[in-house]
């Protein structure tokens, strides 16, 4: 089991900046990719961007130069840096802790989810 306590969120004007904190508990799992997701009314949700332990991160094109993820292993917190904010990212904004292992020689994946928090971009 894994636990995730997010920060951050609000409401910003467009073209405004926001951060957002995750901070995640111990597990058991020897290999972790922590990420944020988001969902809009209406819409199903989506990746944001995802950092993994040695730092390897994928952006969703539409936050691509505007927003950084970063990670510190130490302090077991993944921060995300949103810039440049548009109203299309109103969200709510979930993290997301993906842990790994290998089964006969494959890949397992289990998700941990936060409870979500609002970001509104007003314009």
């Amino acid at each position: 089991q894994v636990q995730l306590v997010e920060s951050g969120g609000g409401l910003v004007q467009a073209g405004g900046s926001l951060k957002l904190s995750c901070a995640f508990s111990e597990s058991t799992f020897s290999v972790n990719v922590v990420g944020w997701y988001r969902q809009a009314p209406g819409h199903e949700r989506e990746l944001v961007a995802t950092v993994s332990m040695s730092n390897e991160i994928t952006y969703a094109d539409s936050v691509k130069g505007r927003f950084t993820i970063s990670r510190d292993n130490a302090k077991k917190t993944v921060i995300l840096e949103m810039n440049s904010l548009k109203p299309e990212d109103t969200a709510v904004y979930y993290c997301n802790y993906r842990g790994i292992w290998y089964s006969e020689l494959r890949p397992r994946s289990e998700d941990y989810w936060g409870q979500g928090t609002q970001v509104t971009v007003s314009s």
